[in-house]
């Protein structure tokens, strides 16, 4: 059969060619799936916030600071294909673009020449905070759901956020603003 074949079979039956089966009813998919993405979206902007922060720190805290930057960014992104998949196994459609991360997400870019470091450290630790305080949200939304499944991975990724809180309060105690 080719694959227009199989298309037009699939829209006959009243499914389109992404239409993923679920037990989930159709509003639970639809209210997981904005969370998941608007998780998703934010989880880019602070990946590469975070990687802004390591390429661009300097001062006497350098090394700590790069590698702290560097290790958080990199369980960010660990993050991204499992939320991403988790969309598209209940049946979503998830991120397509730049624009479309643009479009939903919270974390607040970072475009400035310098950040001082200890800026660099508070302004983290608030996006990680406010990204604990959405996926809180989201668990109780998809708890209501009955999406155990997804439950189950966002308490994952709500540790894993309070552990870069904390790495980052830790830091913040010694650092100063103009990295000296």
């Amino acid at each position: 059969m080719s694959q227009n074949s199989k298309v037009a079979k699939i829209k006959s039956e009243g499914q389109t060619a992404l239409d993923t089966p679920t037990d989930l009813e159709s509003k639970a998919v639809k209210e997981v799936t904005q969370a998941l993405n608007e998780i998703l979206a934010d989880s880019y902007a602070l990946f590469l916030k975070t990687k802004n922060f390591h390429w661009h720190v300097s001062g006497p805290h350098f090394r700590d600071y790069h590698e702290l930057f560097d290790e958080q960014a990199a369980a960010i992104m660990a993050t991204t294909d499992d939320i991403a998949e988790r969309v598209r196994k209940i049946g979503g459609t998830t991120l397509r673009s730049i624009g479309h991360i643009a479009k939903l997400q919270n974390i607040e870019d970072n475009d400035a020449d310098f950040v001082p470091p200890a800026e660099m450290l508070a302004e983290l630790m608030r996006d990680n905070k406010a990204t604990v305080e959405r996926l809180r949200k989201a668990h109780k939304m998809v708890d209501d759901h009955g999406d155990i499944a997804t439950a189950g991975m966002i308490e994952d990724w709500i540790d894993q956020a309070e552990k870069r809180v904390w790495f980052l309060f830790e830091a913040a105690r010694q650092a100063g603003n103009t990295g000296h």
